[in-house]
């Protein structure tokens, strides 16, 4: 019988699944994903969360929880850095040891470091992955050349409009796709982290909302590294952590390439990498003078009131376009 690993689905869950499943099914894993967040993953990640932490990180607790009694291991990689002069989160550096702090009776944690700045920081990984499973560093680097293959494949429907859980089911069944088509009549960047934007319980519902309003969604997943490039120097200084930055140079990629209604940026309570995006985007938007709404989630967001706000900004824009 295949042993069982547990995979939260939240945080890299949005922007690296279909990688991470790939490798443990090609090393004879059985991966178990947690369910979509509701009220009780989120309450049952508060309490055992200290309070000034960010919903997100909340929200996670709770999704360990979730599996921690139907699994053999729980996969929690610690993401550094994929890039060089950025890392990520300092949540994120001590995820692992958060949840073996916080949570009492899970399994095994499987924590490797993820640092992919170079050719033998992939090499590091090959090793510390396979000391950690049991498998031969050969099949282990296999299994990771399989697994990007199909990550090309996600990212690809990424870029061509899809949001993460379409693409996952697309890239699960094998099928190829178009490009969605977009009919509403607006078009708004919705910027922010993919685990914030697309946990529908988190941004409570926000994008489905957003299409009901006929509102075109464009995201940061949409916009290729390629298409970035020239936009990565637009600043004087780069942030240090790696969402944000692509945060950014989405925005500019956005700008740069015409017909943007307004951009929404969704932001966590408590967040000090998004508070200082946020202040960016409010400045630069300001001088465009192009439509910008922040919306902060936490625990106690309501759908109610990001409907009315959302309806408020849709209607400002479109009165402001009758009047050009």
């Amino acid at each position: 019988m295949k042993p069982s690993i547990g995979f939260p689905a939240t945080l890299f869950y949005f922007t690296d699944a279909p990688f991470w499943q790939a490798f443990w099914e090609n090393i004879g894993f059985n991966v178990v994903y947690s369910s979509a967040t509701n009220k009780k993953i989120l309450d049952e990640g508060i309490k055992v969360t200290v309070t000034d932490a960010c919903v997100p990180i909340k929200v996670y607790h709770g999704h360990v929880i979730a599996l921690k009694d139907k699994v053999d291991y729980l996969f929690i990689p610690r993401y550094m850095n994929l890039e060089k002069k950025e890392t990520f989160c300092p949540k994120f550096l001590g995820l692992p040891d958060m949840v073996r702090a916080s949570i009492p009776g899970i399994p095994k944690i499987i924590a490797p470091d993820i640092q992919l700045v170079n050719p033998l920081s992939r090499l590091r990984l090959c090793k510390e992955l396979a000391e950690k499973t049991g498998a031969s560093f050969a099949r282990v680097a296999h299994a990771l050349a399989k697994a990007g293959r199909v990550q090309k494949q996600y990212i690809k429907l990424l870029q061509q409009g899809y949001l993460p859980q379409v693409a996952m089911k697309l890239v699960k069944s094998g099928r190829t796709a178009g490009s969605p088509v977009k009919e509403g009549d607006l078009n708004i960047a919705v910027l922010g982290y993919p685990y914030q934007i697309h946990d529908a319980h988190i941004s409570v519902n926000l994008l489905e909302q957003l299409k009901q309003l006929g509102v075109n969604i464009w995201t940061m997943e949409m916009v290729s590294q390629t298409m970035l490039r020239p936009y990565r120097k637009v600043m004087s200084k780069n942030h240090f952590w790696h969402f944000s930055n692509r945060v950014m140079w989405s925005l500019f990629y956005f700008l740069n390439k015409g017909g943007l209604d307004g951009v929404i940026h969704v932001t966590a309570f408590a967040c000090g990498p998004d508070a200082m995006v946020d202040k960016f985007m409010e400045l630069e938007l300001k001088q465009r003078k192009i439509p910008f709404m922040p919306i902060t989630v936490d625990e106690h967001s309501g759908e109610a009131g990001v409907r009315t706000r959302l309806e408020a900004f849709v209607d400002m824009i479109r009165h402001r376009r009758q009047l050009e």
